[in-house]
């Protein structure tokens, strides 16, 4: 497994089903991890790998991401294509390590890393049972890059801050517009926040979670 990565294995033989947790800009495999004990009950494995980019946010201080950002702009598609690549990569030695049930398979990413969970799922849309992305955006390059594919039996959750002075929520609402026109199955939820996860954003998550992506499956 190329990727440095943290988990979080439940008790049991499995197979489990399986949360994907990518992390923003600046973060690093640990910063989602935290969320593990209270999706799905904590009876999800959950993994968690570190993004390629390696840069200073202080002195000694590293940060990690899955794409640069000093260019300003939007991401380069090319680099966005190769940190997906090592992370479907990191996925298919995983499956061979972990007892992942490859029907609950979910992605969830934060802000950058969600961007990865788009171009993810939009290349292997019937790969995954779902898609979370938290103070994230869908660019236009990615849709467009990938055929705009039939998302129509992908369960999508999108949330954002009205107050995110990092990725503005109109970037939100254009990939509301963008991941409609692919017929995802969209729950869009918006907060009084800034770039991250408040309580009420998280409730909403485990809801869609317990709701429209592991239960459903499990009773079908």
């Amino acid at each position: 497994m190329d990727l440095l990565y943290t988990a979080h294995v439940p008790p049991g033989d499995g197979p489990f089903p399986t949360i994907v947790a990518l992390h923003g800009w600046g973060a690093n495999a640990h910063d989602l991890l935290g969320l593990a004990p209270i999706l799905n009950g904590g009876e999800a494995l959950v993994l968690s790998p570190q993004g390629p980019v390696v840069f200073a946010i202080a002195q000694g201080v590293p940060g990690y991401g899955w794409f640069d950002l000093t260019r300003g702009g939007p991401p380069q598609p090319g680099e966005v294509k190769g940190a997906a690549d090592a992370v479907e990569s990191f996925l298919e030695s995983a499956g061979q390590r972990y007892p992942i049930d490859p029907r609950k398979r979910v992605l969830l990413g934060f802000s950058q890393g969600g961007v990865i969970g788009y171009e993810l799922a939009l290349r292997d849309p019937s790969g995954y049972a779902g898609l979370a992305a938290l103070s994230s955006w869908l660019p236009e390059e990615l849709v467009a890059g990938n055929g705009s594919p039939d998302l129509s039996n992908l369960p999508v959750f999108v949330t954002h801050g009205t107050e995110d002075p990092m990725i503005p929520v109109d970037r939100a609402r254009e990939s509301r517009e963008r991941l409609t026109a692919m017929n995802a199955l969209l729950t869009y939820r918006e907060h009084e926040m800034q770039h991250e996860i408040r309580p009420e954003a998280l409730r909403d998550l485990i809801g869609w979670l317990d709701g429209k992506v592991l239960n459903p499956i499990q009773l079908a």
